[in-house]
């Protein structure tokens, strides 16, 4: 089948979002495991509060002698299985008096040596981060269990994964934006080369008839034919000229006729319908009462064109029939529809029917359906849209502004975008 199909390579389109995907599911679940750590070690922080609450509860209820002396001392092991590193020291002059989970090993009893690092250790790391706990008799100096510590870390790098998740989209991003825009650029160039090769091959044929004389001339063609020939090749070329020229421009929109559009169309398409689609039937249902849009009658017909053309195409060989019909659904808008009998679109390319280089047609360039969508929307800010969702038939259509009779026609700031950029 002919109709727009996508011919852009896929691989290289979706390696970015995949590895963009595979970053942030990364990311996601080491924040999982590691916040399931963390709640681990802290519903076994709970579990040791709990059983220090019973080991006082019992040292408080026994009534043993020394039941509270082995009661203080169950309790000082449970605190020291939470893990918080404790030093204690002399209130008087600061000596060394004891330690626990320290984050470096030292001898028992500690050398001098231990001793002078666990002082140096309590003066960098407990006492810049807590104020150490006043006893009777000393000073108690803490810190943070390591899973506290590592915990401090989350928020820094979750936010900075999710800002190289960031980076990494809007790069994707631009990316994707440049490699379209490239893509509607070398499709227009290539849309442009094919449309001028045909009248400047014709030109070419009547100049080679003019240097014959006129028995060699097929037919026996005089002068006269030959240059009305060439005249209307050349009306041709400017034609396709003066397109190319108002898409890549701020054109004024104007009252229009939509019926004249559509009628200069059908007269335009069904002197071609024996060469571009045999068998294929072109019908028109305008009403003639019907209201004119704000547009811009060249770029409108060109828009309605490369649909009809696009038919054309779907249905090359099988023949059918193309319906332009127009109604009014209130006062702000005409809409018009063009529906085919063809194969229908393939339901994999039907979001990206109008993205540029999207093609199967072996000679097509896949730009006209993208030049229709810029015509519509960008210059005239109306919509098109595929209505048809079934396997065969398509049906477009467009919807566009009426002429309003309180203010005159003017162009859209939007239409300043060039075809390259995003519509």
């Amino acid at each position: 089948m002919n109709r727009e199909k996508g011919r852009r390579n896929p691989t290289a389109s979706r390696t970015w979002p995949t590895a963009l995907a595979m970053v942030f599911v990364a990311l996601l679940v080491w924040y999982m495991v590691y916040t399931v750590a963390i709640v681990r070690s802290r519903d076994a922080d709970v579990e040791i509060t709990a059983r220090i609450y019973a080991a006082v509860q019992e040292g408080l209820a026994s009534r043993e002698a020394g039941a509270e002396l082995a009661a203080l001392h169950d309790l000082q092991e449970l605190l020291v299985d939470l893990g918080v590193p404790l030093v204690v020291t002399s209130g008087d002059d600061g000596r060394y008096i004891a330690s626990v989970n320290l984050p470096f090993a030292i001898a028992d009893p500690p050398t001098p040596q231990d001793t002078v690092r666990i002082l140096r250790y309590t003066s960098e790391q407990l006492d810049t981060r807590n104020e150490p706990v006043v006893g009777s008799a000393a000073l108690v100096h803490y810190g943070i269990t390591p899973e506290d510590a590592r915990l401090r870390w989350i928020p820094i790098l979750w936010g900075t994964g999710m800002l190289l998740t960031v980076l990494l989209a809007v790069s994707v991003f631009r990316y994707q934006r440049r490699t379209e825009a490239e893509q509607a650029w070398t499709a227009m160039a290539r849309e442009l080369a094919h449309q001028l090769g045909t009248p400047i091959s014709s030109l070419q044929g009547w100049v080679e008839l003019l240097g014959m004389t006129p028995d060699q001339r097929p037919e026996r063609m005089d002068q006269a034919e030959v240059a009305t020939a060439i005249g209307d090749d050349l009306v041709r070329l400017e034609r396709v000229s003066r397109r190319f020229e108002l898409i890549g421009r701020d054109p004024a929109l104007r009252r229009v006729s939509l019926k004249h559009v559509v009628d200069e169309l059908r007269s335009y398409m069904e002197v071609r319908l024996p060469r571009l689609g045999p068998g294929v039937a072109l019908h028109v249902d305008v009403p003639d009462d019907l209201p004119d849009v704000q547009g811009h009658e060249v770029l409108l017909t060109w828009a309605l064109e490369n649909v009809v053309k696009n038919a054309l195409d779907a249905m090359a060989g099988t023949g059918g029939s193309i319906t332009i019909s127009a109604r009014v659904p209130d006062s702000r808008w005409v809409l018009l529809r063009i529906r085919d009998t063809g194969p229908g679109v393939p339901f994999e390319i039907r979001d990206r029917l109008f993205d540029p280089g999207v093609t199967t047609k072996s000679g097509g360039w896949g730009v006209g359906l993208t030049l229709t969508r810029r015509i519509i929307e960008v210059v005239h800010r109306g919509r098109i849209e595929l209505l048809d969702r079934g396997e065969r038939g398509v049906t477009f259509q467009a919807r566009l502004p009426q002429q309003s009779v309180d203010k005159p026609a003017r162009a859209p700031r939007a239409a300043r975008r060039r075809v390259g950029e995003a519509p």
